[in-house]
């Protein structure tokens, strides 16, 4: 007999977990421009992710001239959810992405789940408490240590990678102990030209986003 993807049942627990804790679903097209692919997110016009290394680039164009794409995460629906809906909001973006990864530990077409909570005087405490409350529901642990390591995004500042204590020990990973570190997700406080891109003013609203 058949049998559910494993992605899949990962993915509908993730999102289980968030709804859970009052978030909601939100989807968007695979097939995208450069404007919510890039432009909006506050990607540079000389990023090396809008390499055709980096980018499917397919036939057609959004209307102005400019390609259109198959995108590379689906930091786009937080983008289309922001400007359909404005603030306060808190969704989660599962979905297919595409990048030019072909090798042994990469493929050309791969899944993320990222969150965006954007509302008034939101905070890093308040992603570090959410990440923590997610962790103890997805892993079914009682405690979490989670460790923030300073990165770069385009679309968050300060940007963050996120790893959780664990341990291998006997070859088994368990959540919650040990002396060893998984990294697990990156993270950081929404840029404030992302948030003016989509027409919200940035003194009154902020947020944070987290992606895998």
């Amino acid at each position: 007999g058949g049998a559910r993807h494993p992605i899949t049942v990962i993915s509908e627990q993730v999102a289980d977990v968030f709804v859970g804790m009052g978030w909601e679903i939100a989807e968007g097209p695979e097939v995208e421009t450069e404007h919510y692919n890039f432009d909006a997110l506050n990607f540079l016009p000389d990023h090396p992710a809008r390499s055709m290394q980096d980018t499917f680039y397919i036939e057609g164009n959004d209307g102005t001239g400019k390609p259109l794409l198959l995108r590379t995460h689906t930091s786009p629906v937080q983008i289309r959810a922001m400007q359909a809906t404005g603030a306060p909001i808190r969704v989660i973006a599962p979905g297919r992405v595409y990048r030019m990864d072909m090798d042994q530990t990469h493929t050309p077409m791969f899944h993320q789940v990222e969150g965006l909570a954007i509302g008034r005087d939101i905070s890093m405490a308040n992603l570090k408490w959410t990440l923590e409350e997610f962790c103890r529901a997805f892993f079914e642990v009682d405690s979490v240590e989670l460790r923030f390591r300073a990165s770069h995004f385009p679309f968050t500042e300060p940007s963050a990678e996120v790893d959780i204590r664990c341990s291998w020990e006997g070859g088994q990973l368990k959540i919650g102990e040990g002396d060893s570190w998984l990294e697990i997700l990156g993270s950081g406080m929404v840029h404030r030209k992302v948030i003016e891109n989509c027409g919200l003013d940035p003194d009154e609203w902020q947020g944070f986003a987290l992606d895998r």
